[in-house]
């Protein structure tokens, strides 16, 4: 097997994972909301978007049969991840400053005319205020989590692009 095949097949492995982690913390959003009773804001339900385009992405990107629909995938996986950090960050900055608003009077009949809201309300349905401060986990808030695997994502896919194409040459 030639080395460009087993980046390839590697970089496609790590999109599995990637996929598979998104959609494990959009099951841990749906935990929290079902069990522990913390309901979704606007931003967290966007934030759920951006985890689910992570994962279709990362899972298409891992089918694809060549190098360069892979690096497109990527790409849009990329993308998903920046507008994630930008929701995530904007809720964090919320959460650090009460005094603010995340607008669910604006945002509200936004996110609930999207078509998931409809097809899944309990998963992609408002129900919540930005302002809401919930129990940390190991002492971050769930958006600043939330930030740290968008960033992370945005940081760890092209390293693994770029270390993958560089043991491939």
């Amino acid at each position: 097997m030639s080395d460009n095949l087993m980046c390839l097949r590697r970089e496609k492995k790590f999109l599995v994972l990637l996929g598979v982690i998104c959609l494990a913390m959009i099951g841990g959003a749906l935990y929290m909301q079902v069990v522990l009773e913390e309901a979704p804001c606007p931003l967290c339900i966007l934030q759920r978007y951006a985890l689910l385009f992570i994962a279709i992405f990362a899972f298409i990107g891992a089918a694809m049969p060549g190098r360069r629909s892979t690096t497109v995938f990527e790409g849009l996986v990329m993308l998903s991840a920046l507008g994630g950090a930008v929701v995530a960050g904007r809720h964090a900055y919320i959460l650090a400053h009460p005094t603010e608003s995340c607008g669910i009077d604006v945002l509200q009949p936004i996110v609930d005319g999207l078509p998931l809201a409809y097809l899944f309300p309990l998963g992609f349905q408002v129900d919540g205020f930005c302002t809401t401060a919930y129990p940390p986990i190991l002492g971050l808030s769930l958006a600043q989590w939330a930030l740290v695997a968008f960033v992370l994502t945005l940081v760890l896919v092209p390293l693994g692009i770029l270390r993958n194409r560089r043991r491939g040459r």
